[in-house]
């Protein structure tokens, strides 16, 4: 039996399992079996694979509920940390991801008694080739239209390591089916990006406050994504909606985050991203060498409680700052 827990950042889902726990090392075709299973069972969006390293306090391998892997995740990376502090009893430390190793830190509640986890977002790149993202000679793409797409939309393209591309948009059309229809488009065959890319729409709410929506490759529509978010506060400051250092707050489907752009001159080297890491549920799980899993038993915390509040309050102010806006319910 292996100890395992259901956790959220944002109402974005994982199971987060500590290859400590497990007797033998399995490979990557057998951690997107378990992913692909266990995720269609408990309608979360990825796992989170714990495990040590020579860099940093512990590792964090992310994989998507379709079994392929990311290069990061914002929202699990504040789950991730929070499972590492309670079990090394430590409150400020570096994990290593895909791509970089990455600061985190236990910080002052955003609301009630939530557990609330700052986590660095970076490396933070503009070069198309980062993403991959090709565009007949253009080698950034910043605040700039692309006709093909979306008209009078201005996208901006950038990695952080996950590759995004963030617009901000009126009320009428996220609530229109314009965003899945063009994130279906680049996640399926298509001529610009080899990979697929994670695709966001911005409201602007107030001065400070935005909403945003993410359709994530490999996942589709989600509560929330932390990458996202943190790439969206960047381009507001590119947009000079808003200033670098200061925090900005970002509501999404499934509560709210607050960010923080550090950088200036148009050199930007990192996003702190601030938001709650949830502990839903205590799980054992079997884990077989073939692929199978099977959850053995599966104990619900009472922690969602304190965040459903938080949720409701978010809510309630979008309602009052975009009464029309139509919010999502996933998973």
């Amino acid at each position: 039996m292996i100890p395992a827990i259901q956790s959220h950042g944002s109402k974005n889902n994982f199971i987060i399992i500590d290859e400590k726990d497990i007797q033998f090392t399995p490979s990557d075709q057998v951690r997107a079996a378990w992913t692909i299973k266990l995720c269609a069972e408990t309608h979360t969006d990825g796992i989170l694979f714990i495990s040590d390293s020579n860099r940093a306090q512990a590792k964090m391998r992310v994989f998507n509920s379709d079994g392929s892997e990311a290069s990061m995740c914002g929202n699990g990376l504040r789950c991730a940390a929070r499972y590492i502090a309670e079990r090394d009893q430590v409150e400020s430390f570096n994990v290593e991801t895909m791509k970089a190793v990455l600061k985190v830190e236990q910080v002052d509640e955003l609301y009630g008694d939530i557990p609330t986890f700052s986590v660095e977002i970076s490396p933070v790149l503009f070069d198309l080739a980062s993403l991959p993202l090709k565009l007949a000679d253009k080698s950034e793409l910043i605040l700039s239209p692309v006709p093909e797409w979306e008209k009078d939309c201005l996208y901006t393209a950038l990695a952080v390591p996950n590759p995004h591309i963030i617009t901000n948009v009126s009320v009428d059309m996220i609530n229109s089916d314009s965003q899945e229809t063009l994130a279906t488009q680049f996640n399926g065959e298509n001529k610009w990006f080899s990979d697929g890319v994670n695709v966001s729409y911005v409201v602007e709410l107030a001065e400070g406050e935005f909403f945003v929506r993410t359709f994530e490759r490999g996942v589709g529509f989600t509560n929330a994504c932390g990458t996202a978010m943190s790439s969206s506060s960047l381009v507001q400051v590119l947009a000079g909606k808003w200033k670098a250092g200061e925090p900005i707050n970002i509501f999404n489907d499934g509560g709210r985050v607050k960010c923080v752009v550090h950088g200036d001159q148009g050199q930007y080297d990192h996003i702190d991203l601030i938001g709650n890491a949830t502990f839903t549920h205590i799980m054992a799980l079997s884990l077989k060498e073939n692929g199978d899993a099977q959850i053995v038993n599966n104990t619900e915390t009472n922690e969602d409680e304190t965040y459903d509040k938080m949720a409701e309050a978010a809510k309630e102010h979008l309602s009052a700052a975009a009464p029309d806006l139509k919010l999502r319910q996933n998973g």
